[in-house]
């Protein structure tokens, strides 16, 4: 399962949430990588993508094995060790397209294909395109400094940071409020409706009150590390640039041309559109909670796999982007020397079981796969979702997945996301669970 971020309470930092899930997810990442799901009695469909020549086998992309059903349906079988919920997911190659879901382990329900989720951090790369767009109109230089575009917002003692920096998370800020105490998950559920600003996060998390104020982590520009806060300072500065919310630009600039009807950018609005995949954390009894209904902060979006396979194709085939701007998304920060800057600590860009150097571009994570290609996408974490949202290059591969989740310990990685991969990867080792002993 890819996790990575957003923020699950206002009290509990990112950091120290959801470093172990990914640094565990990233390791399932660099092995293989792709979608994960889990089934209980629920469905599944395989057919021709759209424009796809008819008849005969599918073709399988460059490096790629066909697509096999029968494999993709034995892997999301849920089983007992899994402590699932339910899930669905999306898996296309050229002329190929397979979509899946289980059922709700907690309701008995089934779960639609298609169903809305909250996206999490894959809001990230929707407002990426937002920045990039604004800098190929000469509205924002991702040069220039943040601090020049949002005076007083970030504390005197940073050093400046650049707009770029915030995009590939190479700013050196401390995460949404890092240091702040670490709520219960009986806490988390009955907090988990509170809707915070991005001014709310921003000044709680660099002039919290009652601890002292946080330090940058390193120098702008010399290393990467994950960073939700940066994104948050992001979204301020395109209402501020742009003179309209978040959720305006978003959508005018995306969802609309894109006719992504099934996304939204719900602000203080907690009602999920229907179907939708439940969310669950488990409470001190041991019993999952419904927390679909959430509120989060401006960044929070809902989506489906549909629209999201949409956005990341439309993005990847430069519908959203000149050639510049879109480059910057499979760029990776580069320091003085001209090589890639390291990543500053474990849970992220491994290399060979060790830190690495970066691996994010702005609002993309690269994936080295085994056969020499490389995934570009998103994870995204919201409470009782674990998410991702992956493509080739050339789209030779693309995937999207939302994961619910009945364990204990709210969200971490489960053995799923590495059966389907198999199934995708290498469809045979994967076989047949009425035939394994």
């Amino acid at each position: 399962m890819f996790l990575t971020d957003r923020q699950l309470s206002n009290h509990q930092p990112e950091s120290q949430m959801n470093t172990l899930a990914r640094r565990v997810a990233t390791l399932s990442l660099a092995c293989s990588a792709l979608v994960a799901t889990t089934a209980a009695g629920g469905t599944t469909a395989f057919a021709a993508a759209p424009g796809a020549s008819g008849g005969g086998t599918p073709a399988s992309a460059p490096g790629f094995p066909a697509l096999d059903p029968a494999a993709l349906q034995a892997a999301i079988d849920i089983r007992p060790s899994d402590q699932a919920a339910g899930a669905i997911a999306r898996v296309a190659e050229p002329g190929q397209l397979w979509r899946g879901s289980s059922g709700d382990t907690v309701t008995g329900r089934k779960v639609a294909d298609n169903a809305h989720f909250h996206i999490g951090s894959i809001s990230k790369t929707f407002e990426s395109v937002v920045i990039l767009q604004l800098a190929a109109e000469g509205r924002i230089d991702l040069d220039q400094s943040v601090q020049s575009y949002l005076p007083g917002l970030i504390p005197a003692g940073f050093a400046p940071i650049t707009v770029r920096e915030l995009l590939t998370m190479t700013s050196g800020l401390p995460d949404v409020f890092e240091g702040g105490p670490v709520l219960t998950a009986d806490q988390q559920i009955a907090e988990h409706l509170q809707y915070r600003t991005f001014d709310d996060e921003i000044e709680g998390t660099l002039r919290p009150t009652g601890r002292p104020w946080p330090t940058a982590h390193f120098a702008p520009g010399t290393e990467q590390q994950y960073n939700s806060l940066g994104f948050r300072i992001g979204g301020a500065l395109i209402e501020h640039i742009t003179g309209r919310s978040y959720k305006d630009e978003v959508t005018s600039r995306i969802l609309e041309p894109l006719h992504l009807d099934q996304t939204s950018v719900p602000e203080d609005d907690p009602t999920m559109p229907t179907p939708y995949l439940h969310g669950y954390l488990v409470n001190s009894q041991g019993q999952p909670v419904d927390v679909s209904e959430q509120g989060g902060d401006p960044s929070n979006m809902i989506s489906t796999p549909a629209d999201l396979d949409h956005f990341i194709s439309a993005l990847f085939k430069g519908e959203l982007l000149p050639p510049a701007q879109l480059n910057e998304m499979f760029t990776l920060p580069t320091g003085p020397d001209g090589k890639v800057v390291p990543y500053a600590d474990d849970s992220d860009c491994l290399n060979g079981g060790k830190p690495g150097p970066a691996c994010f571009g702005a609002g993309l994570m690269a994936v080295p796969l085994p056969n020499g290609q490389t995934l570009w996408g998103k994870t995204g974490h919201d409470f009782g979702y674990a998410n991702g949202m992956f493509a080739t290059r050339d789209l030779s591969v693309r995937a999207v997945f939302s994961v619910s989740t009945t364990a204990a310990n709210n969200g971490a990685p489960t053995a799923l996301s590495n059966r389907l991969l198999e199934a995708v990867l290498a469809p045979q080792a994967n076989g047949n669970p009425e035939t394994r002993g």
